[in-house]
């Protein structure tokens, strides 16, 4: 009997062994074909913005490697031998701009390829763990870009790191402490800049290649995942294409385009050293962080977080990034397609527009503390109108059974250019909306000194048509949406009945 029960005891260990194993596997694809081919309608530049960011990151380190054999990282020399790449080196100036614009450049593409992958559900099973792999590299993104900053050692990446870690202090003491010791160690000036130095050029980028090989594994054992809004399309745009040529040379292409540009950029606008930092240049100056983290800081100056108050407010951040990280655990439905995801999508655009309301609004009141009753309105109007309008979108639009029982007929732009088209005029009214916004906020100061009526009255209407703008484009989003929606399930249906004899 003692033998029977040891017998199911062991069979139960290994089905539970297994079954962790294939999970692992399924995730993972250790057992999977690698270089597989890719469907057709995968050669779109929104499929792309993880490979344009990698090449961010190369450009970086080609021209990081060239900048190393001048730099000399300790507080005496760092400001010095950067103006020596400057003034000295041929096409220094150049050398650094370019470094800067494509740092700059590829935290932006790392962003707007999490918030593609969170609209289109790429986190959903089997790619729980890419999602959580991406994300990580997402944060090595941004550490690139705040250790890089200190480097040159200027009055205002000097100032600005030391807000980064002022802020860093107001954590839990045994957090606190950690990063502290990791990014600045014992103290003072030289060990925090060696520190920075190591972490920009060693420790980050080992820890980028090492994830970029995992997400690389993966995604080759699991392919492209299928975004299409609409569900399906004709068979040509799922026709297979091989890696090589097609899709490698497709690559190459956008990449060299992408490189173009960022020196173009880099040649029309170069950069100008800003003075050696200082105590005594410093005091002149207002420190804000860089504009990445400027939406954080921004919501540390709401007069509610002020002082004692500041933890509540990193905590709410800590826990916005943790939420998207596990993000593939919270939103387990089997549904991809946007329409049949209105909270989602909600929050999701409630996110973007937030962030860049916040960003602007710390670019025009640096230093201010904003009293709370205003962040509450502006920040709680907006995400107010975003839910409001997608569930009443929603609820008019896309409704499960709501399309036209006659076949509408088949828009002649593919589903490429519809998807550019959809995302750069909702892009763009967004952040138009946003910055109306910011802009209305600056009054508030006029208004508060001056209490002119006119000045009530311009920051009013101002105001209305920000929120009227990001209302336009969420419906304008929806709107759109509904109808790519219907046209390509049509598609679909219409092909198949062709295929009926």
């Amino acid at each position: 009997m003692e033998e029977v029960e040891k017998n199911e005891a062991d069979e139960s260990n290994h089905r539970n062994v297994n079954r962790l194993v294939a999970w692992i596997d399924s995730r993972i694809g250790l057992s999977h074909e690698v270089l597989r081919p890719l469907p057709t309608y995968s050669l779109n530049p929104f499929y792309w913005l993880g490979a344009l960011t990698v090449v961010a990151f190369l450009i970086q380190g080609i021209t990081g490697v060239i900048m190393m054999l001048y730099y000399v990282p300790s507080p005496d020399s760092a400001y010095s031998s950067t103006l020596y790449i400057f003034q000295n080196v041929n096409y220094g100036t150049f050398l650094e701009t370019v470094h800067l614009y494509t740092a700059y450049a590829m935290i932006m593409l790392a962003f707007m390829h999490m918030m593609r992958g969170y609209f289109v559900s790429v986190h959903k099973k089997p790619r729980e763990l890419m999602w959580i792999v991406g994300m990580l590299m997402g944060f090595v993104t941004l550490g690139f870009g705040f250790t890089g900053y200190l480097l040159p050692w200027t009055v205002v990446s000097k100032s600005a790191t030391d807000v980064g870690i002022g802020m860093i202090q107001a954590l839990p003491p045994q957090v606190a402490s950690f990063l502290q010791f990791l990014i600045v160690g014992a103290g003072g000036n030289t060990t925090e800049l060696l520190r920075f130095y190591d972490l920009h050029v060693v420790i980050l980028p080992a820890v980028l290649l090492v994830l970029l090989g995992i997400k690389m594994y993966m995604l080759e054992s699991h392919g492209i995942s299928d975004t299409v809004i609409g569900g399906q399309l004709p068979e040509k745009k799922r026709r297979l294409v091989p890696v090589f040529p097609d899709a490698t040379f497709y690559v190459l292409e956008l990449s060299a385009l992408f490189g173009s540009a960022m020196l173009l950029i880099s040649v029309a606008f170069p950069l100008h050293l800003q003075p050696e930092y200082s105590p005594q240049a410093a005091a002149q100056i207002v420190a804000q962080p860089d504009w990445y983290f400027l939406w954080i800081y921004q919501v540390l100056k709401i007069a509610a977080f002020e002082g004692p108050n500041i933890p509540i407010a990193l905590s709410i951040v800590t826990l916005i990034f943790i939420a998207l990280t596990l993000l593939p655990f919270l939103d387990r439905s089997s549904k991809r397609r946007i329409a049949e995801r209105p909270l989602y999508v909600a929050f999701g655009a409630i996110l973007v527009a937030e962030i860049a309301t916040l960003a602007y609004w710390g670019l025009v009141t640096p230093g201010v503390i904003i009293p709370t009753w205003e962040a509450a309105v502006l920040l709680g109007s907006i995400a107010l109108a975003i839910l409001g309008f997608t569930f009443a979108i929603q609820r008019l639009f896309l409704k499960s059974g709501s399309a036209p029982r006659t076949p509408v007929p088949i828009a002649a732009k593919s589903t490429r250019s519809i998807q550019i088209i959809l995302g750069t005029v909702f892009t763009v009214l967004l952040g138009g909306g946003a910055l109306a916004i910011g802009k209305s906020i600056d009054m508030v100061v006029v208004i508060a000194l001056s209490g002119a009526t006119l000045v009530n009255v311009g920051f009013l209407i101002l105001y209305l048509a920000g929120l009227g703008v990001i209302v336009a484009a969420t419906v304008f989003f929806l709107h759109r949406l509904r109808r790519f929606d219907r046209s390509t399930q049509n598609r679909g249906l219409l092909t198949n009945q062709r295929r009926v004899p």
